[in-house]
């Protein structure tokens, strides 16, 4: 079980080959004589056996070939039938390079691999590469070159040229994978296997569109926590968007969406191919990146600006030496340089002076990025300085690329520091977008490390209330609210509102007018307008009776010329909003298929459409996200001290967008909502109108399975009562666990530890440790047991300490029906209840998860655990594949 599923497909130990009569090669398909090439080229290391299904033979014949794999390139016609071939020699995987399957075939070809416990890739793929095995069994071009990047790519086309142009510039891959239209082994899949690949330090995609977005965004979280996922998206622009449609048969959506939830998913996006590997290489570096400024060091002065401008145009900051720095480091270089803002050395600068400003800016706090230019002059030497920094590299723990400019004296150069592992561009302007993806990984990273729960720890909401109103809304086959209904449904989760009254005829408009105290705003009510402006439907700072008497009969007239069969309750009448230096935001919900709902912060106002401002994240928020959101925004800019105006009250801003999140997570049946315009100032945020749209959800949707991320589980949280005295918490893991479950598993016994991890490790190293505690809620699960204690330092204080005594995890297996457990408890809370605690709690929450099979393995010298799992009910079986374990099975059943 320690293998991945997808094992027997990516490295399997023996395949079977169906690409028709080995003897007789003219009939062979196109893809077929490509196949025999490319796989027979190089010495696979495993065993290739070749077969005929028109070949004449017995079901004794057919049970004496062993095979993992199942290559099929055969006629449309006839791949089924190698396919039921290998489902009857017990193979685990197949690839089905076989073109011109249609959908429904496709489909049938699935359902025969389900059937046969077969995981398929393809149909109409070009196959896969495995360079370490020397493997190609694809029909993609020649095997490539064995290193340490895993591609892969929605299209065949693309996928070639990439191979043709990585054999030119000696890019190698550890694993090239081509997923063409209808394959059953998806995205989502492959990203699962390369996360846990230790051939694969980074990973490029190619991606036109995605089918299911939970499954996506769950394996790209995992991939992008175990190593740096750099991608590359078709599509982005609407025409662009139905041509990917159309050629990858998956679903697009919106460009911006995308980017959003690569953000969160920790992955970074590039705009060409070429910068999937410079991005990729940069990113698997040894280097830490840890913010976006880049500070600047070159020999001349043109070049130098050239890069600050593109770091400007890309959201950089140009990194500066303070006063002190500079007046150390000025008598050392030459007299003509210049450290104010660029670090120029002048054309006079050699090998020391550049070595000098790297050393410097390298120990400055305040820089997390050098970019040192070099461009060709008379009398220096380009080689001399590339040896300087290929030599001083090892000292540098930041982020140093290079860009040696010109083409003709530099070729040496730029081989020095290629062989030191410093990455170097031919123009600025590439150096600095390489950094600025290293940036982007660092800033994605923290987003990754967020896993908000649905509620925040705010006031409760009124969530029974709110979905009672939009029932009501509903059974009056309705999907628009009006504007009380709308601001009705954002009081319930406490969204300051303007107190807003619904005047039936003219006279009392003038009555509600008048207690409310003027001015005041007039808008028509109707359920069947939208945009009340565009029908002359709003009417503003209303000083007094006879203005709202006379407005309010103007504005019906006017709404029922301009919407005759509209229908108007009334006119609603609320004060306007006392906000004098207050600035107009809008905060949004936009649903995208396939990634649901959407979070949207910008400008608010009637010129939102004309200003086009619309930062978007993806459900669920904290304050962390919702910070990182707004400043995403160029309104962001206005928000702080602004012409003579003080700043906002963010904490109320960001407080609305948390609340926001909770009506996402909780409220299914939003599909569109625009609060516009929110005014903020100073003294705290004010909701003055609000359009919002609904549909039905289906009743599986409560379980949160409307959102791409799942929220943490905060629900699972219970107090449990510890045998002997005391008591402890049992929760869902949370990535801020990660130092107490380091410190769990330093303090576990040699013999607990092996009995858990099979190894005589002593601690879990850097990416298990993550790997453990960053988990998607959706397909595992990992409660801890906390204990809080009392404990005394050196200097006699008492304080409070919890730490971690038990964990139990599960992951869920391919058939996505059973899953896989593990269980561990401190030494000395052995024997006290908690492992059957852990345990019948995991299975609880894999049951709620529709699960039907729990299952694991323990050694079979391990007499407690057994015992243990034989009065939960398990049944304990030999384990063919290895005598040292056993087996232990539980069925869940539905409660």
């Amino acid at each position: 079980m320690d293998k991945h599923f997808l094992s027997s497909l990516f490295s399997p130990a023996s395949i079977a080959v169906f690409a028709g009569k080995p003897e007789e090669p003219e009939t062979h398909t196109p893809q077929a004589r490509v196949l025999h090439q490319a796989i027979t080229a190089q010495q696979f290391t495993g065993k290739l056996i070749f077969l005929d299904i028109h070949a004449s033979g017995t079901l004794a014949d057919l049970a004496a070939v062993n095979a993992d794999l199942a290559i099929i390139a055969l006629p449309a016609s006839e791949v089924a039938s190698a396919l039921e071939i290998a489902g009857r020699i017990k193979c685990r995987s197949a690839l089905v390079i076989s073109s011109g399957i249609d959908a429904a075939l496709a489909t049938e070809l699935h359902k025969m691999a389900t059937r046969d416990g077969i995981h398929l890739l393809g149909p109409n793929s070009l196959g896969f590469q495995r360079p370490h095995l020397q493997l190609n069994a694809s029909v993609a071009g020649e095997i490539a070159s064995q290193g340490p990047l895993a591609l892969v790519s929605q299209s065949g086309a693309l996928t070639a040229s990439i191979l043709d142009w990585a054999k030119k510039n000696a890019v190698g891959f550890s694993t090239v994978v081509s997923l063409g239209p209808n394959t059953a082994v998806d995205i989502a899949q492959v990203l699962d296997f390369l996360a846990s690949d230790a051939k694969t330090h980074s990973i490029v995609i190619y991606i036109e569109g995605i089918t299911n977005a939970r499954r996506f965004m769950s394996a790209l979280r995992a991939a992008a926590n175990a190593k740096p996922v750099v991608v590359l998206k078709a599509g982005r622009r609407a025409a662009s968007n139905q041509a990917a449609l159309t050629h990858s048969g998956t679903i697009v959506g919106s460009d911006d969406v995308f980017d959003a939830a690569l953000r969160r998913a920790g992955a970074v996006r590039v705009r060409a191919f070429v910068a999937l590997f410079s991005a990729a290489k940069c990113l698997a570096s040894r280097y830490k990146p840890v913010g976006r400024r880049l500070a600047i060091i070159t020999n001349g002065g043109g070049p130098g600006v050239l890069a600050a401008d593109w770091a400007s145009e890309i959201n950089l900051d140009l990194g500066r030496l303070t006063p002190a720095q500079a007046h150390a480091l000025a008598p050392q270089l030459p007299p003509l340089a210049t450290l104010t803002d660029l670090i120029d050395l002048s054309e006079e600068a050699g090998p020391e002076h550049f070595r000098l400003a790297i050393e410097t800016v390298s120990k400055a706090p305040q820089i997390d990025g050098i970019l040192v230019i070099y461009s060709p002059k008379m009398g220096s030497d380009g080689d001399a300085v590339a040896r300087a920094m290929a030599d001083f590299n090892r000292h540098v723990s930041k982020p140093l690329l290079t860009s040696w400019m010109g083409d003709a004296t530099v070729g040496d150069a730029r081989k020095t520091l290629n062989d030191a592992a410093i990455p170097t561009f031919r123009t600025p302007e590439a150096a600095v977008g390489a950094f600025g993806n290293i940036a982007s990984f660092y800033q994605n990273q923290q987003l990754l490390q967020q896993t908000p729960p649905p509620l925040s720890d705010l006031a409760q909401p009124d969530v029974e209330g709110a979905r009672l109103l939009i029932e009501s809304v509903l059974a009056e086959r309705r999907k628009v609210l009006t504007e009380m209904e709308s601001k009705a449904l954002l009081a319930a989760f406490h969204i300051p509102v303007t107190k807003t009254i619904l005047a039936r005829s003219a006279n009392e408009a003038i009555m509600i007018a008048t207690q409310l105290g003027f001015p005041v705003a007039l808008k028509i009510d109707s359920p069947d307008i939208s945009h009340k402006s565009d029908v002359q439907g709003v009417a503003l700072n209303i000083l007094n009776a006879t203005s709202v008497r006379d407005t309010y009969l103007d504005m019906i007239q006017a709404v029922t010329k301009l919407q005759p069969h509209a229908r108007i309750n009334g006119v609603t009448i609320q004060n306007m909003a006392n906000l004098k230096r207050g600035r107009e935001v809008c905060v949004g919900l936009v649903t995208d298929d396939p990634f649901g709902p959407v979070i949207t912060f910008g400008a608010g106002g009637t010129m939102i459409e004309l200003i086009n401002d619309r930062a978007m994240e993806l459900p669920p928020l904290n304050q962390f996200l919702a910070r990182r959101l707004i400043e995403r925004s160029r309104v962001a800019e206005t928000l702080g001290v602004w012409r003579g105006a003080p700043a906002v009250d963010m904490e109320a801003l960001e407080q609305i967008l948390l609340r926001v999140s909770e009506m996402v997570c909780e409220l299914p049946q939003l599909r569109e909502m625009d609060i516009n315009p929110i005014i903020v100032d100073e003294s705290g945020a004010l909701a003055v109108d609000a359009r919002i749209v609904v549909d039905n959800a289906a009743p599986s949707m409560r379980q949160y399975n409307h959102l791409a991320i799942l929220p943490y589980p905060s629900q699972h949280e219970q107090l449990c009562p510890l045998a002997g005295g005391g008591e402890y918490i049992v929760r869902p893991v949370h990535p801020d666990d990660a130092t107490m479950l380091q410190a769990f598993v330093r303090s576990l016994s040699p013999e607990s530890r092996y009995f858990r991890f099979v190894s005589s490790m002593q601690e879990l190293p850097a990416t298990m440790l993550s790997r453990f505690t960053l988990i998607d809620y959706d397909r595992e699960m990992a409660l801890v047991a906390l204990i809080t204690e009392d404990v005394t330092d050196a200097q006699g204080q008492t304080t409070e300490a919890t730490r971690i005594i038990g964990v139990s995890r599960y992951i869920t297996n391919p058939d996505r029906a059973s899953c896989e457990f593990s269980l561990v408890v401190a030494d000395e809370f052995k024997g006290r209840g908690l492992g059957s605690r852990l345990m019948l709690s995991i299975m609880d929450f894999a049951r709620e998860k529709g699960l039907t099979e729990i299952e694991g393995l323990v050694l079979a010298n391990n007499p407690n655990m057994l015992k243990l799992m034989r009065g939960l009910g398990f049944v304990v079986k030999s384990f063919p594949e290895d005598s040292n374990f056993k087996l232990v099975t539980h069925h869940l059943q539905l409660v």
